[in-house]
Order: structure tokens, then sequence, then C-alpha cells
């Protein structure tokens, strides 16, 4: 007995040692393949070694997280919308409007300095400039749900909701029972959900809103048909436009934190009501986005773009006239379009450049281009959050503090709660907000939206904001922040290296 039991101790063993060299020499095979694709495609080289050492450090599980996390589909494009008349308009007008401003010189008057800006933005994702929109700022999220519900209480004819999170707590509650009153109204109300981000949504939520006829729809939800690579492409976009009058943009989604504040206290954000020309790009990302879901072509109807009464504006800049672009971008995009406009922004200041993320991962010429201002006497400011929901995203931020410093920009942590807001203010000229952080994800992996604010006016109050906000901050010294625990600087490297890869 104890012989055959010997003998089938040896197979077993050797039979593993077998199927071990076999998952040894897979993954080998498929780790040369994975960095090999990334060279081929002239990734980043940052983000590439990064994956390489993942796949060195972590023979299997390092695959498996690139299958997920690593593949790029950029080229490949998720989506085929070129035949969507949505799309097409927007493009043909972005053509039209560059070539209007390329024979006619000075056309653009005040707006002359950023033309670089502009037509970058003409080109690499269709975003036209439109004039006679007014914005109000909202820079708390109980501030914004407020004014969002206020507005969706006043509908009349359909309601467009976009969230990447939308959950199911007292908040979501709130705006369901209101978006369900709308609908037995008879109201056209659409939402759209990130499957990731309202991933806790329960089956009978939605089963409840859809029963009342709200039309629910789920952005690549996650299941085992899902290809396990597009689980990494999430749609982080924030959009409400309600009778195609006015719509609303920012860092703000459906849930209870934003509300109500959690352990981090309350959560501070930078979220947009826009009435006027600029609504009718919101109402394209969102229609565009309900394209990719339903998978089916769509007609331009006009009710979805009503005559603007501009008497009707809104309170926040007080103007008529302001010119926006509303950038919408993604990894279905020929360009990078959001970490292009930071970089080109940033580069064009002159005299100041304030910058506000939750999450700050930017790739190295995003960083670069910082440093560079800030060592060419751009006074630059960033302000960070002390503490931060995510710890990898919290010690990855922390880990790029030294080398701003050592630069000599200015950085402040957040105390006072959480700051989720996404903001760029260059010279009191130029803002950008939206659902963009500075970091690798929102640059190639995200589904994003943002308004580049080409007014003094407005950007004025979003800067008084965040001079405001540092008396909430700790500013960091060089001197002291290299004294911080070893652990911490350990913690940060860490997180650094795998920061191309969030």
């Amino acid at each position: 007995m104890s012989g055959q039991w010997d003998s089938f101790t040896i197979m077993f063993t050797g039979g593993w040692q077998i199927f071990s060299a076999v998952l040894y020499v897979m993954n080998l095979f498929l780790a040369v393949y994975a960095a090999t694709s990334m060279i081929m495609r002239r990734q980043d080289p940052v983000k590439t070694l990064s994956w390489v050492t993942v796949l060195i450090l972590l023979p299997y599980l390092g695959l498996i997280l690139y299958f997920f996390f690593g593949m790029h589909y950029r080229k490949k494009r998720l989506y085929k919308f070129k035949g969507n008349a949505e799309y097409r308009y927007r493009k043909e007008t972005s053509l039209m409007q560059g070539e209007f401003i390329r024979q006619n010189p000075g056309v653009l008057g005040d707006l002359e300095p950023y033309k670089k800006i502009i037509f970058q933005n003409l080109r690499n994702s269709y975003t036209v400039v439109e004039n006679n929109s007014s914005i109000d700022f909202y820079f708390t999220g109980k501030e914004a749900l407020d004014a969002m519900y206020r507005s969706i209480e006043g509908a009349r004819s359909h309601i467009h909701l976009q969230s990447y999170i939308f959950e199911n707590d007292r908040t979501g509650e709130m705006f369901a029972q209101l978006l369900i009153n709308k609908a037995k109204e008879g109201v056209e109300v659409r939402v759209i959900y990130d499957g990731v981000g309202s991933f806790s949504l329960k089956k009978e939520f939605v089963g409840k809103m859809i029963a009342a006829g709200v039309e629910m729809l789920c952005f690549a939800k996650v299941a085992l048909s899902l290809p396990v690579s597009r689980v990494n492409y999430r749609n982080h976009r924030k959009i409400l436009v309600v009778d195609g009058k006015e719509g609303f943009l920012g860092g703000v989604n459906i849930a209870d934190r934003y509300y109500y504040g959690n352990a981090l206290g309350e959560w501070h954000d930078t979220h947009l009501k826009i009435v006027g020309e600029a609504v009718s790009s919101l109402q394209t990302s969102f229609l565009l986005d309900r394209y990719f879901i339903l998978n089916r072509k769509i007609k331009r109807k006009k009710k979805y773009y009503p005559q603007l009464d501009m008497d009707s504006k809104g309170e926040g800049a007080g103007e008529k006239n302001i010119a926006t672009q509303t950038l919408v971008c993604g990894p279905d995009s020929n360009w990078a379009s959001i970490m292009q406009c930071f970089f080109s922004a940033i580069t064009l200041a002159r005299k100041h450049i304030y910058i506000v993320s939750p999450y700050f991962t930017p790739n190295e010429s995003v960083l670069n281009a910082i440093k560079i201002a800030a060592l060419g006497n751009i006074d630059v400011q960033i302000m960070l959050p002390e503490k931060s929901d995510t710890k990898i995203a919290h010690y990855s931020t922390m880990s790029y503090i030294s080398e701003l410093l050592e630069a000599g920009v200015k950085i402040y942590l957040f105390k006072k709660g959480f700051n989720h807001s996404k903001v760029v203010c260059i010279d009191g000229e130029v803002s950008i907000v939206g659902s963009a952080n500075m970091d690798m994800r929102s640059f190639e992996h995200n589904f994003e939206i943002l308004s580049v604010i080409y007014d003094k006016c407005s950007t004025d109050i979003i800067e008084k904001q965040f001079l405001k906000d540092t008396s909430q901050c700790l500013q960091l010294s060089a001197g002291k922040w290299a004294k911080r625990e070893k652990r911490q600087k350990v913690a940060e490297s860490v997180a650094r290296l795998l920061s191309p890869l969030l």
C-alpha cells in the first residue's frame, strides 16, 4: 500500500511539475507577445516599462491584469459611429468653422491668443466654438445636485441624464422618484449610467424606473460576454440636458457622498449649468453615447435642439456671450484630446496656472509642461486632496510632489473634506472644467467631457474659489515634505511604478 502511495505521489508531483513548466512557458510567451505589441504600437515608454515590470514580477497575475487593463483599442475603435447623423453634423460644422477662421484673420478677436487650442480642439475632436452661452457655477456636490433637481422639476419635453455613478441610496432614490414622476407626466426621460461606476445599482431599482417609463441604459455592463479588455474603458461623463435648453456638466455624480459627504467630510466639486448654444454639444454627446449603447443609427431631431431664448440666461458669469468649446474624448478617439488640451493650455500660460485634480498622475508630457512653466517663472499652483477615497491613487499622486516642489510649483493639500474638482485656469482668461482628472485614465481609457471656457469673468469666478479654498489647505514646502516617513516614500514609489496602469 505504501509503495502504491509513493508511486502516486511521484506521478502527481511529476505531473504538477510538467503542468507548472507548461504554464511558465505560456506565461513567458504571452509576456513577450504583450511587451512586443506595446512596443510596436509606440505606446508611452514609461507605461510600457511599467507593464513589462508587472509582467515580470507578477508572472500569472500580471498577464490577467494586462488582458483586462492593458489592451489598447484606440485604433481599433470600440464604437462605429461615423454613419451617425449627429457625428456627421458635428464633424462638418467644425470643419466649416475652422475654414472660416482661417480665411478671416482676426475674426477670433479677444480669443486670438488661444487660436492654437481652438484649432487643436476643432481638428482632434470636432469641437466648435459656441458663443451666446451663460454659465452658473457650483462648488459643492449639494449645490450642484440641488440645481440639477430644480431643472429636472421644470422639464416639459425631455430629460437626458448621464452619470458615471448612480447609486440606490437616499440621493439616488430622490432623483429616481423625481424622474419617475416626470415620466408619468409624459416627459421623455432617459438615463445612462456606467456598468462599473454604478456596479452596486440593484436590478430592482432599475426595474422600478423602467416600469415607470424611464429609459435606463447601462454603458458597457460588466458581464462574462463582454471582452475582458473592454472592462477597462469606462464612461466617466456627467451630463444633464433638460428640454435642450439647460445643460450641466462637471464632476458630480448621483450618490450620497456628493450630497451629504462621507468619512472624508464634505465633498467639494466644480459643476456647471449652461444655458445657450453650448447645450447643443452636451446634447450631442449624450445622444451619441445612447447610440453607442443601442448600436443603432439616429436622425438629428429638431426637438432636441430648440431655438434658444437667451433672456433666460443663468446667473454665473452675468454675460450672454461666453465662448466655449465642449471637448468630448474617449478611447475610440483618433487623438488623446483631453491630454492635448491640458498640455496646450499649460504651455500657453504667461502669468499663472491653477490646477485642481483629486487624482494626479499625468503623463510625462503634461508633467514636464507643468515643471517647465514653473521653472520659467510662471506662478503654478496645484491643489490636491490631503486624503483620498482610493489609497493607491493617493500614494501615486503624492509621488509627484517632490519634483513639482523642486521646480517651484506651489502645492496645496485640501484639508476640509474631499475636493473632487477637475479644474485648470490659465492667466485669468481661460478655464477648463469637466469630468476629466489630470491622470492617465482620463487621458487614455475613459470617455470624458469638459468645457473650455474663453471668458475672463467666468475664469475669475473659478480662480477666486481656488484662492478661497487655499485657506482650507496645507501648503507644502520641499524641506518639510522631504522629512515624511520612509514607509510613505516606499508606498509612493510602488504606486508611482503602477501609476501609468491605473
